[in-house]
């Protein structure tokens, strides 16, 4: 036993050390330097700059960033140029926030809302600056955030089951291996042989295979999901995804691509018009100055739908960079006339905000006729309200805009802004991050599995509405962060319940969101995030999921960490929980039942005959080799019908399992103890090397035997077998079981030769054990709709 329990033991600590060290790995290939002031220099100072990893910043040093670098502190800016940062790892927000170091800010401003202040764990998206760190580590907003958890999570619905039955059998063990005890040592007078054989006993009723049976079916499951490029870094997340029947999921990254396509190019009457598109298209070919994402979405989709702009035959002259000021950019440039080779045409277009391009324009211009007219009141609000229903959409817009200039030497001086006036406004681009083509299917075969899919995001409401049509999510019930803090406790449980898409939800408000679900709903809550705005409900899921590529506060908080952002993956996971599940409860079921009945067998018959129906040795020899024979059982197979719904422990269920199968092997215990007794008149002491030979065939084959009713609903051997494995084991174990008495082994254990007719009798036998087992299990399956 004590060695099984070192195989267990051994065994998940190499698995859960391995996916540990591979996820560490990962992060030692992430390694941000960063640089900073630093003084050299013994009597003459001279400040240098110098690239140092971000772990080995300190509070005080003044750090220099550019577009693309992460904050290793929180910083108070010194100096900043058009900076712009992204903070959607806190806010969850994809939207881009201006930072500028000359104001001052307001005591009543939100936090994350300071301009002056950079937050650890948010990135440069454009600009430069310096600025001083004033904290690190666990001193900084994003730590003292998160600050409470990543604590231990409390036992799950298996391990509190576990624990009960674990109980109930210690008290039984207590009550009958006394009475054995006691009537043993009436009859033979050896208190130190009663006792060794009331241990045997008791080492009868341990299942003491369960530690490495759960802890092989999880390794196995691990290395499956290793395949699928998963790494697993607590075993129990792959069990627990068996049970899982909510998945809250992140909308950004996850169920879509993550980057911008542009839809349409519309005219101030929202009709396609591809001079819109020629201009937007030589506004982003010509910009020299850092290139969004909205860039390389026009440039893809003239490149990819055929159309021919011959931006050769145009001429750069210059570049008004794009700011978050102005927000918008404009390129001036020329081309010769197409009647006369020696005249100009020269253009300035400009390309940015919506609001911020109409503010610049005059005059707006009918792409049909060519006119031009004045940009007026009216058409200004008609073109708002026709944009503000195209965003509702869930699409991105922005502004086009030119302006012919005059056929002169061009000079712009340095903030002169007045060039951007008095334009003639083309039209619209709008743009949208699309579903990626596997989340659609994969998001209907977690459905036809018993997983409903909630999207729980930091975007806009419109944004995600239209991204869960794509992809198949029901949008009926909807709801946003700011709703939700208006609710009370009881309005804002039933609105997490029904709702299927909450938009714009803070760090907090996922937690009480997956909380709710949990203790409320009583649901087995997964979560697939890679934020750091994530990690409070990663840390509170059941099993919490996040991707290699995510934040490093969000992988170290996830069960599990995908190599691959596909739903997919996550399809066979559940697979393999339920498998991984239905493999454990077969065996405790089995061995709870098996054991419970051979040792209520052993106590009648030790009341019955005053004596022991085996001896220590043998009752041992007996376990250890049933408990061999069910090293197998994570290798079996289970029912389509087991994996198409989430499996969980039931309270109930495991104690009414056993009320209604454990007096079956008892009552066929009592029979062969009824037939040796009768038929061979094995009722003396006399015959008791015989009645032990045979009690300990029986024994051994009706637990061994047993695996294979109590593993399907249907009919063993006739409607079902098992997998190979398991049939092998049982095979080898009863023929070894069945050898023995023939062998030198049997005689020094205190065995002899049976006559054949026993063994005519094994098979009648286990005819009717099968017979009655079946059905008892269909009557038990008929008032509780379940087996396993």
């Amino acid at each position: 036993m004590l060695v099984l329990v070192l195989i267990s033991v051994c065994l998940r600590f190499y698995q859960e050390y391995g996916s540990s060290k591979a996820a560490m790995e990962l992060s030692e290939f992430v390694r941000c330097p960063v640089k900073v002031q630093r003084c050299a220099g013994r009597v003459v100072q001279t400040e240098l700059v110098v690239q140092i990893d971000q772990r080995d910043i300190v509070p005080g040093d003044i750090i220099i960033f550019e577009p693309g670098d992460l904050f290793p502190g929180d910083v108070r800016l010194l100096s900043s140029k058009h900076l712009v940062v992204s903070q959607a790892s806190l806010t969850g927000e994809s939207w881009t926030t201006e930072k500028t170091a000359d104001i001052r800010e307001n005591q009543s401003t939100p936090l994350l809302d300071l301009r002056n202040i950079c937050f650890m764990g948010t990135n440069v998206v454009s600009g430069s600056g310096s600025g001083l760190v004033v904290s690190t580590g666990s001193k900084t907003y994003m730590s003292t955030m998160f600050s409470n958890i990543g604590k231990k999570k409390p036992p799950n619905e298996f391990e509190d089951g576990v624990r009960r039955i674990s109980y109930v059998l210690v008290a039984v063990m207590l009550v009958v291996v006394t009475i054995i005890v006691i009537t043993d040592y009436s009859t033979s007078r050896d208190l130190s042989e009663s006792i060794l054989f009331g241990v045997s006993v008791a080492s009868a009723l341990t299942p003491q295979m369960l530690p490495l049976i759960v802890n092989t079916s999880l390794a196995k499951g691990a290395l499956a999901m290793a395949r699928d490029r998963c790494i697993i870094k607590s075993l129990s997340a792959i069990r627990n995804m068996g049970s899982m029947d909510i998945l809250c999921i992140d909308k950004t990254g996850t169920l879509t691509m993550n980057r911008a396509i542009m839809v349409n190019y519309l005219d101030s009457w929202g009709l396609d018009k591809e001079k819109v598109l020629q201009f937007a298209f030589l506004n982003s070919y010509f910009k020299t100055d850092q290139k969004y994402p909205l860039d390389d979405a026009i440039l893809a989709h003239v490149y990819t739908n055929g159309f021919r702009f011959q931006p050769s035959k145009w001429k750069k002259l210059d570049e008004i960079p794009f700011d978050f000021i102005r927000r918008r950019v404009s390129i001036i440039m020329e081309r010769e006339e197409d009647t006369d080779p020696h005249s100009f045409v020269r253009v300035m277009v400009t390309k940015g905000a919506l609001e911020e391009v109409m503010k610049v324009c005059s005059f707006m211009e009918n792409v049909d006729s060519g006119t031009i007219s004045p940009f007026s009141p009216e058409q200004y609000q008609r073109i708002i309200n026709m944009t503000e229903e195209i965003s509702n959409e869930g699409l991105r817009v922005i502004g086009v805009a030119t302006k012919k200039l005059e056929k002169i030497r061009y000079e712009r001086k340095d903030n002169d802004d007045t060039s951007e006036s008095d334009m003639v406004f083309l039209g619209l681009i709008t743009f949208f991050d699309p579903p990626k083509d596997s989340a659609k299917q994969a998001l209907w075969r977690l459905a036809e599995k018993g997983v409903k899919a909630k999207v729980l995001t930091g975007d806009s409401l419109s944004l995600s509405i239209r991204v869960c049509k794509e992809v198949g999510i029901r949008t009926t019930h909807v709801v946003t962060g700011p709703e939700l803090e208006l609710l009370d406790q009881d309005a804002f449980h039933e609105t997490v319940k029904t709702a299927t898409v909450l938009a714009r939800l803070t760090p907090t408000q996922k937690l009480r969101v997956v909380q709710s679900l949990q203790t409320i709903g009583n649901h087995i809550v997964g979560f697939l995030g890679d934020g750091v705005n994530d990690s409070l409900a990663l840390d509170a899921a059941h099993v919490g999921i996040s991707v290699d590529s995510g934040a490093s506060v969000a992988k170290d908080f996830a069960d599990i960490i995908l190599l691959e952002k596909d739903l997919n993956v996550l399809i066979a996971g559940v697979e393999h929980g339920r498998l991984t599940f239905g493999n454990t409860m077969k065996y405790i079921k089995m061995s709870v039942i098996a054991n419970l009945g051979s040792v209520l067998s052993i106590l009648i018959a030790t009341l019955v005959l005053k004596y022991e129906p085996l001896t220590a040795r043998q009752l041992l020899t007996q376990n250890f080799l049933y408990s061999v024979g069910q090293i197998a059982i994570p290798w079996d197979k289970m029912e389509d019908d087991y994996v198409k719904v989430p499996q969980r422990w039931s309270k109930k269920g495991l104690p009414m399992f056993i009320l209604w199968n454990g007096p079956v092997c008892t009552l066929f215990d009592v029979t062969t103890l009824l037939f040796l007794w009768f038929y061979y008149k094995a009722d003396s002491l006399e015959d008791l090397v015989f009645f032990h030979t045979a009690w300990f065939i029986e024994g051994l084959l009706m637990q061994t035997l047993i695996i294979h009713l109590i593993r399907t609903e249907k009919i063993p051997f006739i409607q079902e077998f098992a997998s190979w494995p398991v049939l092998c084991s049982t095979v080898l174990v009863s023929a070894i079981g069945i050898a023995i008495p023939f062998t030198p082994i049997g005689a020094v254990m205190g065995f002899i030769k049976l006559p054949l007719s026993y063994f005519g009798f094994l098979v009648v036998l286990f005819i009717g054990y099968f017979v009655v087992g079946q059905v008892v299990k269909r009557l038990y399956i008929f008032v509780y709709k379940t087996w396993l």
